[in-house]
């Protein structure tokens, strides 16, 4: 198993809010960290996965956030990913993550799946 350490801003970051939502979710929970990567879905392409793990997978990214949680990113996503700011957004009740993704060429109308350029696609 081979994992890389990268430090925050190298390929994917995490705004303060993002990173306390992480934290709470985490909290209690027998995960030592959250997992971003991408799955085909929708209408337009894409649509990403986060989720509580127990630990880095073998081919994952390793990004350790400013508040010490640890971010693992499938490295077969990172074409897609890369540069990607995660956020949590409030309005009114709701909380979402929101994902500022400067690859991201169309979004569906409902804005659950998007699409890359084909330079992002194929960089991996």
């Amino acid at each position: 198993m081979s994992i890389e350490t990268f430090n925050p801003g190298q390929s994917v970051t995490a705004t303060a809010a993002a990173q306390e939502h992480f934290r709470q979710q985490l909290q209690g929970k027998p995960a030592d960290g959250i997992r971003l990567s991408v799955k085909e879905s929708g209408c337009t392409g894409f649509m990403y996965t986060v989720d509580l793990v127990a630990g880095a997978e073998s081919e994952d990214l390793v990004i350790e956030l400013d508040n010490g949680i640890k971010l693992f990113v499938d490295r077969a996503a990172l074409p897609v990913v890369n540069g990607t700011e995660i956020d949590l957004v409030k309005e009114g009740l709701n909380r979402n993550l929101t994902f500022k993704n400067p690859n991201v060429s169309e979004q569906c109308g409902c804005g659950e799946s998007f699409n890359v350029t084909p330079a992002a696609e194929n960089n991996g």
